[in-house]
């Protein structure tokens, strides 16, 4: 045994507790994020929210794609004008638009916009949503039911999030963070500054959008209504997390022609659309699928296949964050096409190319103290922020091709579109404190030392080069 005098520690101390990990976001702890007076409000509107169901349906072309999303719809109109706020309308296409005034003197400061979108993603059930709230969370595995446990082994995440508050889901259903935490990040920051006439800010638009997840949503957004210089989306993901670039994207339609005979006297006369269909999905590069890329690599995704032996059909999204990456995958589905005719005499392939979205950097670019602004606002709030692409798309990306430039603010969302989706409350009061920041930074033109042109491109162009 080695003499306690020669540890050089007092010896009471070796039979003492460990001291209590202070369990840190950015600057601030969970607790001390957890104790702001206004996160009760933030965490009841989220919940209040998430149990609405919107799930859009990228199949029906009108906007809103669901009836359900007027539901929400409705409720943030009636909560928005209970908070004293009077220049409140919803379109017919449930596009919602509130006008916040100025504070008295700064009526003549150019308006900003923030942005969230009320629908949820089809790819798992948004009905019946029963989110459910860990409050000092400690660490271990999370059985959310349905046969679905959130591993933190599996997402190194939660780790991180020792003490905080986070809600799940019941496993039966995605939670819907994606977007309603930033509906809720939204919503109560305009409380916030509806009962404080001391937060000095100019005119504030907020926006809240049907089917942004079906890639239509600012299809028919009456822009025009919009008084906004700038604009930011609320629909990111983890702290700190700033999005000013994302994806180019465009979707491909094959249409498969086939010839149909019994397929007992098929030989040489039969062309089987399902098997067209079939191989050319099976032609799609595999390690440039989603699951195989990450960062600023693009990729070919099949999101749907059906048909026959006469007719088939097959969707199939292309992503990349160049120009030229994206005509060479459109090229790429060409060339599949033709091998697909080659190996089916018989049969004919069409190709229907659509432009969803384009990569928003360029326009941002052209307006860096959009950005700086936001950046800094993250760091005044107690954030970390840092730049990432969005490997998707948000409505913002649509707004700043119209021309109003709208980066991407976090939200404290985790395993969007799924049923281990996840969110933390901390994050998300983080999040309003950072826009709180952002609008006393428009207050005051110039103010902020932002960010700088090496942190907006840190590590993309060297990504982009191998």
């Amino acid at each position: 045994m080695i003499p306690a005098a020669a540890l050089d520690v007092n010896p009471a101390a070796l039979l003492a507790p460990p001291a209590p990990a202070v369990h840190t976001l950015g600057m601030k702890s969970y607790a001390e994020l957890l104790s702001r007076p206004f996160v009760d409000g933030l965490l009841s509107r989220f919940l209040r929210y998430a149990a609405i169901e919107t799930t859009s349906d990228r199949h029906i072309e009108d906007i809103p794609s669901t009836q359900a999303q007027w539901n929400l719809a409705r409720l943030l109109e009636k909560e928005l004008r209970d908070l004293g706020i009077a220049d409140v309308s919803l379109d017919g296409h449930c596009y919602l638009i509130a006008r916040l005034k100025a504070t008295r003197g700064l009526e003549k400061l150019p308006a900003i916009g923030l942005m969230a979108h009320m629908d949820t993603a089809s790819d798992v059930s948004g009905a019946n949503v029963r989110p459910r709230v860990i409050e000092g969370y400690v660490g271990e595995g999370i059985v959310l039911g349905s046969g679905c446990v959130l591993d933190p082994a599996e997402n190194p995440e939660l780790s991180d999030h020792v003490g905080d508050s986070i809600v799940v889901t019941d496993g039966s259903t995605l939670l819907g963070a994606d977007d309603k935490a930033g509906i809720a990040i939204i919503m109560t920051l305009a409380s916030i500054l509806a009962s404080d006439p001391g937060i000095a800010h100019g005119p504030i638009d907020i926006a809240f959008t049907p089917d942004e997840e079906t890639g239509k949503g600012m299809n028919l957004f009456p822009l025009q209504n919009l008084r906004a210089a700038a604009c930011y989306t609320v629909d990111g993901g983890k702290a700190g997390e700033i999005e000013a670039e994302c994806f180019n994207a465009y979707s491909v339609r094959a249409s498969f022609k086939g010839k149909a005979i019994h397929i007992g006297a098929a030989r040489g006369k039969l062309a089987n659309a399902v098997a067209m269909a079939a191989s050319f999905v099976s032609m799609l590069p595999r390690s440039e699928s989603p699951e195989s890329t990450d960062g600023w690599y693009g990729y070919f995704c099949p999101i749907e296949i059906s048909g026959g032996l006469e007719s088939a059909s097959a969707e199939i999204f292309l992503r990349d964050f160049s120009r030229e990456g994206m005509e060479r995958r459109i090229e790429a589905t060409r060339a599949i096409a033709r091998a697909v005719e080659a190996q089916f005499p018989q049969g004919k392939v069409e190709l229907e190319v659509s432009k969803q979205y384009v990569n928003m950097r360029e326009r941002l670019d052209e307006r860096p103290e959009v950005l700086e602004k936001l950046m800094e606002a993250a760091r005044r709030a107690g954030a970390e922020p840092f730049v990432k692409p969005i490997r998707g798309g948000t409505d913002g990306a649509r707004l700043t091709e119209m021309g109003i430039p709208t980066p991407n603010v976090f939200t404290g969302g985790y395993n969007y579109h799924s049923r281990y989706e996840w969110a933390s409350v901390s994050e998300m009061a983080l999040a309003v404190e950072t826009l709180i920041e952002l609008v006393g930074l428009w207050a005051e033109p110039g103010s902020g030392k932002g960010a700088s042109k090496a942190e907006r491109k840190t590590g993309r162009d060297e990504s982009l080069a191998r």
